[in-house]
């Protein structure tokens, strides 16, 4: 008879697997311990003639637990208070910049002495965004923006400090052609060939990553009539198949960034990773910015943070959550031009109070926000009754047939999970494939065992999730 104990699941596929399965296995489960992660960040904008100093808004984010910040040039006053912080900075390259540092090696190399290197280490400098959301640009600068990446990141490496500082360049959604089902993803025709793939390949080849800018409040703003704001916020709700995929999204923001990584795949670039580098809810609005409330903002702040910081923030189709999200913005900017909104993105006012309380501090229990849209709890998950949110475990479908079949089989062994409902002609055998039986077994062992740590493991190829799973017409339960 098997123990049940997960670490005999890990002796018994190792024995199964041979020699060479055996270190695949172990790099694997190497590689997914220190994958599985996402950090919280902020942007720090400053088109405001109120905001406090430099050095008072360090010390906010030190206070408030704010360990990265994205800032949109490379301001001195900032990158000198932030040094010694220990708080990681992402800083940018303005777009009118872009023309000049395309055709200039030199330039390029002044700009990176001038306004990274001179800072760096002292000020932890991760990463250069050159420009933002250039292909919405109105001055089309979309053939710059390569050349500029690459002569950035050239100046980079002739001071060594290409391996500790990353190049990439945020795009806003508008890149996308088609983003609904998000199985249809898919860069614009005069994007996808000409400038994302090499895009692609020279994040591929730096070993940087695909900045995303994604703001679920505009999809619900302007298709509030089909979108439930439930979806929009990633509180809990009935989720909406993606007919392509059959997989089932409980956030819109995940079908956003779904959306992108599809349009990814069809150019082959799956592993290049994803950053966040833009998302929020205005906490204000103009009669017409249907959803702009400070209840809204709070509610969908709080469920991303949760989210990242309890390790749940993969998506359907990327569930491993090693994605930096950074939330817009620090302040209300007063000085944005546009709709009401466009001023009211902000965490805090400038006299540095909270326009609603978040924390980026995991709370344990219930949602990490005060702000309540209709009355229900604003967490992440459905919650049990009881204070302890419900979650489930389902298979990554990456992993392979072979992993998964083998971890099905033994979770459902003796003593292990109640495989009962996929077996042929019983209520969850469809889907008939190895992902969806895995997921279902994967889930019944894991709330069979109390939903412990280590009981969605199963070598690295099973993670929790905090939305409940839809598997064809199967909903995953949660409970034993």
């Amino acid at each position: 008879m098997l123990s049940r104990n997960p670490l005999s699941l890990i002796n018994s596929l190792l024995q199964r697997m041979g020699p060479l399965g055996v270190v695949f296995f172990l790099l694997l489960t190497i590689l997914s311990a220190f994958s599985e992660a996402g950090t919280i960040g902020i942007n720090y904008g400053r088109v405001a003639n109120n905001l406090p100093s430099p050095a008072s808004v360090v010390q906010l984010l030190k206070t408030n637990n704010i360990t990265n910040v994205k800032i949109f040039d490379a301001n001195s006053d900032v990158l000198k208070a932030l040094a010694g912080s220990d708080i990681k900075v992402t800083v940018m390259m303005p777009n009118q910049l872009l023309r000049t540092t395309a055709a200039s090696p030199n330039f390029a190399a002044w700009w990176v002495r001038n306004n990274v290197a001179a800072y760096y280490p002292s000020t932890k400098i991760q990463a250069v965004a050159v420009g933002n959301e250039i292909f919405a640009d109105p001055t089309n600068l979309t053939s710059y923006l390569l050349p500029a990446m690459i002569n950035v990141q050239a100046a980079l490496a002739n001071l060594n400090l290409d391996k500790a500082i990353k190049v990439s360049s945020p795009i806003a959604l508008t890149a996308l052609q088609s983003s609904y089902p998000p199985s249809a993803g898919a860069f614009r025709p005069d994007l996808a060939i000409p400038v994302m793939k090499p895009m692609l390949q020279f994040l591929r080849k730096t070993g940087s990553y695909l900045m995303v800018n994604a703001y679920p409040f505009f999809a619900y703003e302007a298709n509030s009539n089909d979108i439930s704001l439930d979806y929009a916020l990633s509180n809990p709700n009935a989720g909406v198949l993606d007919s392509g995929s059959g997989m089932t999204y409980y956030s819109l923001l995940d079908a956003q960034i779904d959306a992108v990584a599809y349009a990814m795949s069809a150019l082959k670039y799956d592993d290049v990773l994803i950053s966040i580098t833009e998302t929020g809810w205005p906490s204000e609005g103009d009669a017409n910015e249907i959803g702009a409330n400070v209840m809204n903002a709070a509610a969908y702040a709080g469920n991303l943070i949760n989210r990242v910081l309890s390790g749940t923030c993969g998506t359907p189709k990327r569930p491993h959550c090693n994605m930096d999200v950074y939330l817009f913005a620090l302040f209300n900017e007063n000085q944005k031009p546009g709709p009401t909104s466009e001023r009211n993105y902000g965490m805090f006012y400038p006299n540095e109070q909270k326009v609603y309380d978040v924390s980026f501090v995991q709370r344990n229990g219930n949602s990490n926000n005060t702000g309540n849209n209709n009355g229900n709890n604003n967490s992440t998950g459905s919650g049990s009754g009881n204070g302890i949110p419900e979650t489930w475990c389902v298979a990554d479908p990456t992993a392979g047939q072979q992993m998964l079949q083998m971890a099905l089989d033994f979770a459902c062994g003796e003593d292990g999970a109640d495989c009962t409902a996929i077996q042929p002609g019983a209520t969850c055998y469809e889907p008939n494939t190895i992902e969806a039986h895995a997921s279902y077994a994967f889930n019944s062992y894991y709330q069979k065992n109390g939903r412990g740590l280590w009981t969605c493991d199963f070598g690295g190829i099973a993670h929790v999730v905090s939305q409940a799973p839809k598997i064809g017409k199967c909903t995953l339960p949660s409970s034993p």
